[in-house]
């Protein structure tokens, strides 16, 4: 069936069934990637030396700075694209995909020239032992040579997603994270390459994602070709550019937070670090489920807001905050019930389980307010509310959250830490909430 005949079919109503078509390989796909996170985390934290696992965990903090900076290239997309799907605009379609790989491809190539100065600075602002750096450089001085592909895999999952194609987005990330466990377990246990090798099987499975992208992308037919004068309109590209500097002030501030959360970890102790950094990553495995309903709510937030269906576009949010909650509940009891073997499996230090016990309630908040906003934000991002998502984001991080943060390396205390975190979490709500509710009125 053609482009156009499968958006002219597209029913309007906002259906349960239609959301979970989309949620669930969204689900699939996303939760691939941090179990491979996970598996990383297990094979770094049965290492000897912990200073491994907590190098790997600080020089990631640079790749969410330096990849998802450039975030704009998934949700930009995603938003548009669901959109001039809505509208029946199948030349824009592919349009926005070919300006997002030219984008994607330039922004990385530029990346790959100034790496060297790159690491020299973001190493520099953070803080970490001797050790703990050393590793962190080379598993940045492996991961970075991923950055083209990285950022045109970024536009080519949110077009596949704006497309309500996710299925193309799992077989994208599939590919991409069995072969990053597989080729991490090979470099970390078989070459003892230790953090470069952790790095290197990142970056090798990154071009794997891109090739497996372009082959999908080859067997779509017809393929419009859109001229170098619809490419470069000026308009569109005005529109695109505004909203992808709005989304990447946003998402500035949400890395800027766990960044800091992070690095202000390594300043209260290693093992803190370490433990901090087990606890983020149930946050993220939790999130990508939770993600799961939220891209679902991407694109069928844009394809309603398209077809200008307000009454879709309110059931679709509630039945999306609805399920995101859901899945919080279940990872939250999950660690209530078996704290002890699911931290154990995670590492063998004595010492960072401990505090993992510790802290382990903090998570649970972060996780329950934080469902609401990832929900909204894949609300907001489908409607292409740039300057929503950008508002709300900086109140969150300056009053929300780096007052109290700073309040915890002052005390010297990982408790305040953690409560800053809920506090990002629980303004992102309020703030998304407000305007939210004019959206959706009948």
């Amino acid at each position: 069936m053609s482009d156009r005949a499968q958006m002219e079919n597209s029913p309007s109503a906002a259906s349960l069934k239609r959301f979970m078509r989309l949620t669930i390989p969204n689900i699939l796909s996303n939760v691939t990637v941090p179990l491979t996170g996970l598996a990383d985390t297990i094979m770094l934290g049965h290492l000897p030396d912990v200073s491994i696992l907590a190098g790997v965990a600080l020089g990631a903090v640079i790749f969410d700075y330096v990849y998802w900076t450039f975030g704009f290239l998934r949700m930009g997309t995603t938003g548009l694209t669901a959109q001039a799907m809505g509208r029946r605009d199948t030349h824009e379609v592919f349009s926005l995909l070919y300006r997002g790989l030219l984008i994607g491809g330039t922004i990385g190539l530029v990346i790959l020239l100034v790496q060297y100065p790159l690491m020299k600075l973001a190493f520099a602002l953070l803080s970490g032992s001797p050790e703990v750096e050393a590793a962190g450089q080379a598993y940045f001085s492996a991961r970075i040579w991923a950055a083209p592909a990285t950022l045109c895999n970024f536009a080519f999952l949110g077009w596949y997603l704006g497309r309500e194609e996710s299925h193309q987005a799992l077989y994208m990330t599939l590919a991409a994270n069995l072969s990053n466990v597989i080729l991490n377990y090979i470099f970390l246990y078989q070459f003892q390459l230790g953090a470069f090798g952790a790095g290197l099987g990142t970056m090798i499975s990154q071009y794997i994602q891109l090739l497996i992208a372009f082959l999908i992308f080859r067997g779509k037919q017809p393929r419009p070709r859109p001229s170098r004068q619809s490419l470069l309109d000026r308009a569109r590209l005005h529109h695109m550019l505004k909203l992808n500097m709005d989304i990447l002030i946003r998402t500035v501030c949400l890395i800027s937070a766990f960044a800091i959360f992070t690095n202000f970890g390594a300043k209260l102790g290693t093992v803190i670090l370490a433990a901090n950094s087990i606890l983020l990553r149930f946050l993220d495995i939790a999130a990508y489920f939770i993600d799961g309903a939220a891209f679902a709510t991407e694109s069928l937030a844009g394809i309603f807001w398209g077809e200008r269906n307000r009454a879709a576009l309110r059931k679709l949010l509630l039945q999306a905050l609805a399920l995101g909650e859901l899945f919080a509940l279940g990872f939250i009891a999950v660690i209530a019930v078996w704290p002890e073997p699911v931290f154990r499996a995670m590492t063998s230090h004595a010492e960072v389980i401990s505090l993992l016990q510790q802290y382990d309630h903090w998570f649970m908040l972060a996780l329950m307010f934080g469902a609401v906003a990832y929900i909204y934000d894949g609300f907001f991002i489908g409607l292409t509310r740039g300057r929503t998502l950008r508002n709300a984001m900086v109140i969150s991080f300056l009053v929300g959250f780096l007052p109290w943060a700073l309040l915890a390396v002052y005390q010297n205390n990982n408790h305040w830490l953690w409560a800053s975190l809920v506090l990002f979490m629980i303004f992102r709500d309020v703030t998304l909430f407000i305007p939210s509710r004019k959206l959706i009125r009948p």
